[in-house]
């Protein structure tokens, strides 16, 4: 009975976190889409590694999605049964918080062992190929990633390019370049252009029918050149080793660091499967409801906790970068804080629980 009754609740928790999970997923992807477009857009990304980028950005996203879902998958699910009356029928069979618990805890260890997985090893490494690629677009000529009818830098930010059209191998057509060397300014006008790479770091952008202005600003002389084939050759910068943000690096060179930064990463990584687990336990108490208020009577409650919740993280979080909070403090004292509400809730109601037994016995016995 005991096992049938986990296995329904089990059951309605899952079904309900698949919901809010995807839904979650589908409106925050969507919105990053467009935050990555125009990343692309603005050469802050390689065009062709849009759609890496997006997957690599999403498996970020989860780490939040997963732990914020199960929470509330927990209060829906549970709400229903509230405001359908099937909770007080399992309580006079003796179903009480502690089965409610081991329904959903056993869900809950395994999405906290995923998402610790996310949070310690595959969301740094993910956000460490975003960087790259962040970096290789960054040190490529941005020729390559050049957007119709907008300028666009090259050759380490001394020339400016713009072109009317771009066909699909990469040939620009009208196109409009002006350079400075030294104390000249030189302006190019052509029909055509395309770049080729000749080799150690080197890149010449070549142009076709066209026409090129030299002189110094101010002065009244200017030397114009026509030709039918230029080029100017430009050399890329060194690509040395991708400096990684705080958030991308691994978790093991965090451990293996002193500074407060890295131990607010580290232990921000480490909170993520203890957020879910301490939002697992916060959630059944949170669900209970009168059938009356309806089943989403308690979800503003828990949406306010969760905030409440997450915004003292990313507080500790700031305090224990700049060094005003002991490193052996750290972010415990929030989760310990929430877990010690969850506890105080749970206190009390059991003791509901238990008068509603007590007031149950007498109509059994009869």
């Amino acid at each position: 009975m005991t096992d049938l009754i986990r296995r329904y609740i089990l059951r309605e928790t899952l079904q309900a976190w698949l919901i809010v999970t995807l839904v979650l997923f589908f409106i925050l992807v969507t919105s990053q889409f467009a935050s990555v477009l125009g990343d692309a857009a603005a050469s802050r990304l390689p065009r062709s590694a849009i759609l890496q980028v997006l997957g690599l950005t999403s498996l970020q996203y989860l780490t939040i999605l997963i732990p914020v879902g199960f929470f509330l998958a927990i209060m829906l699910a549970l709400g229903r049964l509230y405001h359908d009356s099937e909770m007080a029928a399992l309580m006079a069979c003796g179903v009480g918080p502690a089965h409610l618990y081991k329904a959903v805890l056993g869900l809950g260890a395994g999405l906290a062992l995923v998402v610790g997985l996310l949070a310690l090893v595959v969301s740094p490494a993910a956000l460490r190929q975003v960087e790259v690629f962040a970096a290789q677009a960054k040190r490529d000529a941005s020729f390559g990633l050049l957007v119709p009818g907008r300028f666009v830098n090259f050759a380490n930010g001394t020339a400016a390019l713009y072109a009317e059209s771009v066909t699909p191998d990469r040939h620009l057509h009208n196109v409009f370049v002006q350079r400075r060397t030294g104390d000249k300014v030189e302006v190019i006008m052509a029909d055509e252009a395309w770049q080729e790479d000749v080799g150690n770091g080197v890149r010449v952008l070549t142009f076709a029918r066209g026409h090129r202005y030299e002189g110094k600003p101010g002065e009244a002389r200017f030397r114009l050149v026509e030709f039918a084939e230029h080029g100017i050759p430009f050399e890329l910068p060194a690509a040395g080793a991708v400096k990684l943000s705080n958030e991308a690096r691994p978790t093991a060179a965090l451990l293996a660091s002193d500074d407060p930064a890295d131990r607010a990463e580290l232990q921000w990584r480490i909170g993520v499967p203890v957020t879910l687990l301490v939002l697992t336990m916060l959630a059944v108490p949170l669900a209970k409801t009168e059938p009356r208020k309806g089943r989403f009577a308690g979800i503003a409650s828990a949406v306010l906790v969760y905030l409440i919740y997450a915004n003292l993280l990313a507080a500790g979080r700031g305090w224990l970068e700049r060094g005003e909070v002991p490193a052996a403090v750290g972010l415990w004292w929030v989760h310990g804080l929430f877990l010690l509400a969850a506890g105080l809730m749970l206190f009390l109601q059991l003791g509901l629980w238990r008068q509603f037994r007590l007031a149950r016995k007498p109509l059994v016995q009869r």
